[in-house]
């Protein structure tokens, strides 16, 4: 196996998802939020995520930016948290997402190996230009490819299609890293060397194909290629 391809997904494998909702919680003011903010984070992005997959399913494409408005608007109703203004500070800190400790070395690595690096998101462009920005680790990346140029969210194989038309690689030259559990089991089954970034400790998903690899973090990737 020669792999040519780093591929990473963004939001929960290079940038930490709780991290908007943390840092409202820590702003004078924000008491209510303070109770409620792990639930009100997980809440968020399970929305996020289940509204991509239906609307994969039934072709009702919008925009990644959407469906993560409509996924934070229900979790601060089931919260009890009506504040236009709150909202509006958790939108603006997703913007400005951090990265994982562990990112910025890593890609480094890889790069210093002369490995192509990318992210491949359901993201929309201009939310994964901020994050990208905000961490510091464009200068490691070959490229950023999102879903709204195919208009359709993972696991659709038109999405891991993007990976081969942008670096003329075959899949079994890639390695594809996502601490999703189904996208590590959409990429396995397209034919991609897949790495479960397991960072909480979840059971395997019972889906078409397992991960090559399962690790707690993304430290030790640079060893695997």
């Amino acid at each position: 196996m020669t792999i040519k391809v780093c591929i990473f997904d963004a939001y929960g494998t290079l940038f930490d998802v709780t991290a908007a909702a943390r840092t409202a919680a820590e702003q004078p003011g924000q008491g209510k939020l303070a109770e409620v903010w792990p639930t009100l984070a997980a809440d968020w992005r399970a929305k996020q995520l289940e509204y991509s997959w239906l609307r994969a399913v039934t072709g009702d494409y919008v925009s990644f930016w959407q469906v993560t408005q409509d996924g934070l608007d229900w979790s601060m109703e089931k919260a009890g948290l009506d504040d236009p203004e709150l909202r509006e500070l958790l939108l603006a800190l997703y913007w400005e997402l951090a990265a994982y400790r562990e990112v910025p070395m890593m890609l480094a690595t890889l790069k210093a190996k002369g490995l192509s690096c990318a992210i491949l998101s359901n993201g929309s462009p201009d939310m994964l230009e901020g994050a990208v920005d905000h961490s510091g680790i464009g200068l490691y990346l070959d490229d950023v490819l999102s879903v709204e140029d195919v208009g359709i969210f993972k696991p659709a194989r038109a999405v891991y299609d993007m990976v081969g038309a942008r670096f003329g690689c075959k899949p079994d030259e890639v390695l594809f890293c996502s601490s999703n559990g189904w996208d590590a089991a959409g990429a396995a089954s397209y034919g991609f060397n897949t790495v479960w970034v397991n960072r909480m400790g979840l059971p395997m998903d019972r889906l078409m194909a397992k991960p090559t690899h399962v690790l707690p973090d993304l430290t030790t990737i640079p060893e695997l290629v």
